[in-house]
C-alpha cells in the first residue's frame, strides 16, 4: 500500500532513545513527517534549518531543558506548536509552561493515541484560524467592491442591476472597461452576490492572463476556486494555447492538469475582464471566436470616471473613510475646494487613480478635512473639454445639497452646521434657499 503524503511535520525531542524511537515510529505510521533529536541544542539546530508544524519535547533534558527549547522555538518559529511532556509534573510547572507559550502539557507514560489526538486538534485549530484570516481579507475586499460599484449615474445603476441578476446563475460574465474602472472589484461583487444566493466553500481566484505562459496549467485556478469564481483579468492577452484550454473548461466543465492522464471535473464559473475590444481581436485573428461567444453571455461595461462625475462625491466619501479607518486617522471628509478639484480632474487612471490620490491625501493631511494641499500637485481640470465645466457645476451642486442636508440632520443648530461647513450663517441660509432644503425646526 502506498503511504499517503505527510499531513504535517513533527519534531520529537527526548533524551531516552526508546521513547524517542517509539514516538517517531508511531507518528510516522499515522501519516506525519517525523524528525527526532536527543537534546535541546540539536532540536534548535533542526528548527533553524526547517519549519516544523509541531515540536513534541520532554521538559527534562540534559543541557537546554524543554522550557528553554519552548521559549527559543517561540522566537524562531512562532507558528510552530510546542507540546511538552514530563514524568515529574506539578501544577506550578504546568502553569509556568503555559505562560511561556506551551500549547499543551502531557504526563509520562505517554499514551500514543492521546498524543496524536492532541496534535490533530491543534492543527485543525490552526487551519480554522488561517481560514478565518482568509475570509476576513476576502470580506474586506468584498466590502470595498460593493462601495466601488455603487453609483448614481444611470449607466452604473444598470451595470449593478445586471450584475446582481447574473450573479446567482452559472453563466459566464464579461466585464469591459478602461484600466482602473474597477473591473476586478465588480467581479468580486458578482462572486459575493453569488455566494449570498447559494452559499458554498467556493473561492474567488484571480488570474492575470497577461502573465500566463503559452504552455501553462489551466487546471490550477479552477481546482483552487472549487464552486466559486475564476476571474480572468485581461483575458484579451490570453495565449492561443491557453484559449483552447479555457474553452474546454467552460464547455465541458473539465480541465486536464499538467502531467495527468485523465481530465478532472470543475464547478467554478468564469468571470472575465478586458480593456480591449474582443470583437476586434476576433476579427484580427488574435482571439478565438468560439471562446468570445462563450465569454460574451452577459457583458457588463464600466464607464470611465470622466463619464460619471456625479458619482465622484460618493466614491470620495467611501474611499476617504476606508483609508482613514485603515490608517487610524481622524479624517472625516473632503473640503469644498478639494472636492471641486477632484470633480474637475480628467482621471485618466479612473477609480484607481482617484483611490491613490485620496490615500496620499489621508496620509499627508493633518486636519479633519482633505484640502487641495493634501492632493497630488499634478491634478488639474481638462482644458480641452468645455462640457466638463457644466458637468462640474451640476456635480458640485448635487454634492453641496446632500452634504448640507446631512449636516443639518446631525447638527445641534444652523450655527453649528455653518461652523462645520466653514461658511457664514447667512451663506448657509442662502444655500438652503437655493437648493430648496427644508427649513427644519427654524433654529
Amino acid at each position: 500500500m502506498t503511504r499517503p503524503a505527510p499531513v504535517a511535520s513533527v519534531l520529537v525531542v527526548d533524551d531516552e532513545p526508546i521513547i524517542r524511537a517509539n514516538l517517531a515510529e508511531f507518528l510516522y505510521s499515522e501519516g506525519f513527517a517525523v524528525s527526532s533529536a536527543a537534546t535541546g541544542e540539536a532540536a534548535l539546530a533542526l528548527v533553524s534549518q526547517k519549519k516544523f508544524d509541531v515540536v513534541l519535547c520532554d521538559v527534562n533534558l540534559p543541557g537546554l531543558d524543554g522550557i528553554e527549547v519552548l521559549e527559543r522555538v517561540g522566537r524562531v518559529s512562532p507558528e510552530t506548536f510546542v507540546l511538552l511532556f514530563t514524568a515529574y509534573a506539578t501544577v506550578e510547572s504546568a502553569v509556568d509552561a503555559f505562560h511561556k507559550g506551551a500549547h499543551d502539557y502531557l504526563m509520562k507514560p505517554i499514551i500514543l493515541r492521546e498524543v496524536v489526538g492532541k496534535i490533530r486538534r491543534l492543527l485543525k485549530q490552526r487551519d480554522l484560524y488561517r481560514e478565518n484570516q482568509w475570509l476576513r481579507r476576502e470580506l474586506a475586499r468584498e466590502d470595498a467592491a460593493d462601495g466601488m460599484v455603487v453609483g448614481r449615474t444611470p449607466a452604473v445603476k444598470k451595470v449593478v442591476e445586471m450584475a446582481r441578476k447574473a450573479a446567482p446563475t452559472p453563466s459566464t460574465v464579461l466585464i469591459t472597461g478602461e484600466s482602473g474602472t474597477g473591473k476586478e472589484l465588480l467581479a468580486r461583487a458578482v462572486h459575493r452576490w453569488a455566494q449570498a444566493a447559494k452559499p458554498s466553500d467556493g473561492r474567488f481566484v484571480a488570474v492575470n492572463c497577461a502573465a500566463l505562459p503559452p504552455d501553462g496549467d489551466a487546471a490550477g485556478p479552477f481546482t483552487a476556486a472549487g464552486a466559486g469564481t475564476v476571474f480572468l483579468d485581461e483575458v484579451g492577452e490570453l495565449p492561443a494555447a491557453m484559449q483552447a484550454k479555457l474553452l474546454r473548461a467552460i464547455d465541458a466543465k473539465e480541465v486536464l492538469p499538467a502531467r495527468a492522464a485523465e481530465p478532472v471535473a470543475v464547478a467554478a464559473r468564469v468571470v472575465a475582464a478586458t480593456n480591449k475590444d474582443l470583437a476586434a481581436e476576433v476579427a484580427a485573428g488574435r482571439f478565438r471566436d468560439d471562446l468570445f461567444y462563450r465569454l460574451n453571455v452577459v457583458t457588463l461595461h464600466l464607464p470611465p470616471l470622466r463619464d460619471r462625475r456625479e458619482d465622484i462625491p460618493e466614491l470620495v466619501e467611501h474611499l476617504v473613510a476606508k483609508h482613514a479607518a485603515a490608517m487610524g486617522k481622524k479624517v472625516s471628509g473632503v473640503g469644498h475646494e478639494a472636492m471641486q478639484l477632484l470633480l474637475a480632474c480628467p482621471w485618466k487612471g479612473n477609480i484607481r487613480e482617484l483611490d491613490n490620490a485620496l490615500q496620499r491625501a489621508v496620509i499627508l493631511g493633518d486636519g479633519p478635512l482633505v484640502t487641495p494641499a493634501d492632493l497630488p500637485p499634478d491634478l488639474a481640470p481638462r482644458a480641452d473639454d468645455p462640457s466638463a465645466v457644466e458637468r462640474l457645476e451640476d456635480a458640485v451642486h448635487r454634492f453641496e445639497k446632500r452634504h448640507i442636508e446631512r449636516l443639518l440632520r446631525v447638527s445641534t443648530d444652523k450655527k453649528d452646521a455653518a461652523r462645520r461647513l466653514d461658511i457664514g450663517l447667512s451663506s448657509l441660509y442662502r444655500k438652503i434657499e437655493q437648493y430648496g432644503i427644508g427649513s427644519g425646526d427654524g433654529r
